[in-house]
């Protein structure tokens, strides 16, 4: 077996990894690809996903450090005799929360750039006029044309978005720098942007419609990320002990209409934990992401199901952000599967994983109720309890969770009155445990509102609220519409459970369950 080596956790300088032997999985293929398929592009990727890493790599190519690459596809298939003049600009340090911070940030950006490729610093220029003598320069002293690699080119507007008068500030103050590509084009040889999330190109790029959006593109899915194969052979040494299965659901699913990923950040400290834990979801889910999916009552079970026109994946400014597009770009939600009509596409988005639908619901589930500490415990006790299949015990747990919910929290949270709220709270109680769940279940007598595989169990749930249909109907459903017959093949037993909730009470109010045994 192939020695094991060190783990690059964190780190996103192509030189280092490769000069102190950590693992490195060789995108060189996809990024010679890149350069001869054409010169302006755009790549949004969620964060921790490589993208810092994957522009070094670049930048060392342009500048032709052979050395790095010795063993990689691109050693034999790169014109080593030639080196480019690289301008390097990234947001990902710190946090701006002024124009005035982002405009001097640009200044200091640029200036390390002249420094860096041996040019004077002009004196009275503004922020364009810097950046297109910088491109003029390098061009004009390196002899070839100028490689320009922007990185988190949207955070500073990202970091603010709970501020839209800031974030649109920070918008337009970017793209007095980005506008200066267009008018540069003469200069530039290769130009690459990266970041989260797409925004407009109307609003931030003012003309530079010469951008290739690679960010949904089957051929470059895996530019970003490890793929399984990558799992299997270059990460082999370090599988041994490790339910394979297991790496998989927790953490792979991550696609853009081409070879699912998993995110490098959760597989490194999961080879170096040698635990499973969401790993990723812990490094930073946005407070705004979870307040925002609360204000719009969003019906949880929707979730891993929505669907959205290609235009409104790639669609996002300032106060204009829709559910989807946020939840995509921010990697909470990946594409599951695709439907052309004509010259247009539809997309069917997905959980990817384990990780983010257990850690997103269990985020929602605090915000739903307004307590971290009383969602906290009565996770536990539910996995025990369902383990029992102790449905008394279930129906105490809940009713008992709807009553601890404080009385001033339902006054001051419109969601609270919203019809899906009891049922978005009672899926995401599971959904938090990381069970194999399938809510609107498809059979073809209609929808479960939803099913549980559990321990070689079928839970079948109907949620009813009783104010607008009578008590007791939820699990005569079930009954009527023949909603076991999709799992009787399975041989497991099958428990039809109907939930139904009352507004008024704000609990639960029936709790029927009747079992199936094949």
């Amino acid at each position: 077996m192939t020695a094991r080596k060190k783990l690059p956790i964190g780190i996103q300088t192509f030189a280092k990894i490769r000069e102190q032997d950590y693992y490195y999985v060789d995108k060189t293929p996809q990024i010679l690809r890149l350069i001869e398929e054409g010169t302006h592009y755009f790549l949004s990727r969620p964060r921790r996903f490589g993208k810092s890493l994957l522009l070094d790599t670049i930048a060392e190519l342009f500048e032709g450090n052979r050395t790095l690459f010795e063993g990689l596809h691109a050693d034999l298939h790169w014109d080593w005799s030639r080196q480019f003049p690289v301008i390097r600009i990234s947001f990902s340090d710190g946090v701006l929360h002024s124009l005035t911070a982002l405009q001097h940030r640009i200044r200091l950006l640029l200036a390390d750039n002249y420094v860096r490729l041996g040019l004077d610093l002009p004196e009275d220029q503004d922020i364009p006029g810097l950046f297109a003598k910088l491109l003029q320069w390098a061009h004009a002293q390196g002899g070839g044309r100028v490689v320009v690699l922007i990185d988190e080119y949207d955070k500073p507007i990202l970091d603010n978005l709970t501020e839209p008068g800031i974030a649109r500030q920070m918008r337009d103050g970017l793209r007095d720098l980005y506008s200066v590509l267009k008018g540069q084009d003469a200069h530039i040889k290769f130009a690459m942007l990266t970041g989260v999330s797409t925004f407009s190109k109307v609003s931030l790029f003012s003309g530079l419609n010469n951008l290739n959006d690679i960010t949904v593109d089957a051929r470059y899915s895996a530019i970003c990320g490890y793929t399984d194969e990558d799992v299997d052979t270059v990460f082999a040494p370090e599988l041994p002990g490790l339910d394979r299965d297991e790496v998989r659901r927790w953490y792979n699913g991550y696609n853009w209409t081409g070879t699912s990923v998993y995110n490098p950040f959760d597989l490194l400290l999961l080879f170096s934990k040698r635990e499973f834990q969401p790993y990723w979801f812990e490094t930073g889910t946005p407070t705004f992401l979870v307040e925002l999916l609360t204000e719009r009552q969003t019906f949880t079970p929707e979730l891993g199901q929505l669907v959205a026109m290609e235009s409104l994946l790639s669609s996002f400014d300032v106060g204009q952000i829709s559910t989807e597009a946020l939840l995509f770009q921010t990697g909470y939600l990946t594409i599951g599967s695709q439907f052309r009509m004509g010259a247009r596409t539809e997309y069917t988005l997905k959980y990817p994983n384990q990780e983010v639908e257990a850690s997103l619901n269990g985020a929602l589930l605090q915000s739903l109720t307004g307590s971290l500490s009383l969602s906290g415990r009565q996770s536990g006790q539910l996995y025990r309890l369902l383990q029992a299949n102790d449905f008394a015990g279930l129906r105490l747990l809940f009713t008992a969770f709807f009553a601890g919910i404080p009385n001033d929290w339902y006054r001051s949270n419109t969601i609270a009155h919203y019809e899906g709220y009891y049922a978005s709270v009672f899926y995401s109680h599971f959904a938090a445990l990381g069970l194999d769940i399938r809510p609107e279940d498809i059979t073809n007598k209609g929808r479960i509102d939803m099913t549980v595989l559990f321990n070689q169990n079928i839970y079948l749930f109907e949620f009813k609220v009783v104010e607008q249909v009578p008590e007791g109907r939820a699990l005569q459903q079930i009954r009527d519409r023949g909603y076991a017959d999709k799992y009787r093949a399975r041989g497991e037993p099958i428990h039809l459970i109907g939930v139904e909730f009352s507004k008024a009470q704000r609990s639960v109010v029936g709790f029927e369950v009747e079992t199936l045994v094949s």
